[in-house]
């Protein structure tokens, strides 16, 4: 696989997104810098915490799609942690190494995910991107992020990550021989 295919030269975040609850959209926190925390994910965020999806990872060029096809929705309206452009997050393999700003590192830890409730896109589009093209990732290295900071490929990934349960694989496995995925 050639990596330079899968995070070009200007590849940034232009949207961090954080939420109170699960299940709802995401609201941009504009230029302040957060924090990530190891092992953890991003501070004062509900998805954030002690498991293999700590953050995720939506493309801009995804969400432009969904526009194109007459929807309004931008940043942080697929509950992405993290807005993305100039990255190929559908084809980068699990325990890939990306370098966040200055100092944070994360590990890919899932691709896609099992929707088991239908979102407001899903009722008007018959289909969410999020589930085909979002990804989700564990943090290795802690520190702050903001919009604009830029996003490196420290390591490719060989298709295994230490913190993804073998469940979740098995899970989207299923849905994809199911034809739900």
């Amino acid at each position: 696989m050639e990596t330079q295919n899968l995070v070009s030269d200007d590849a940034k975040i232009i949207s961090v997104n954080i939420s109170k609850k699960k299940g709802t959209k995401k609201k941009s926190v504009g230029e302040d810098p957060q924090e990530v925390i190891l092992d953890f994910g991003l501070e004062n965020d509900a998805h954030a915490g002690d498991w293999h999806r700590q953050v995720s990872f939506l493309a801009d060029e995804s969400i432009q799609k969904v526009r194109d096809a007459g929807l309004q929705v931008g940043s942080g309206d697929f509950a992405e942690n993290f807005t993305t452009v100039g990255v190929d997050l559908k084809n980068i393999p699990l325990g890939t190494i990306l370098k966040l700003g200055d100092e944070v590192e994360v590990e890919i830890s899932q691709i896609g995910k099992v929707c088991h409730t239908k979102c407001a896109i899903y009722h008007l589009m018959g289909d969410c991107i999020f589930p085909h093209e979002g990804i989700f990732a564990v943090v290795r290295k802690a520190g702050k992020i903001k919009a604009g900071d830029k996003i490196e490929l420290l390591k490719l990934g060989d298709g295994h990550c230490d913190a993804t349960p073998e469940s979740a694989l098995q899970e989207l496995e299923e849905a994809k021989r199911c034809g739900t995925l």
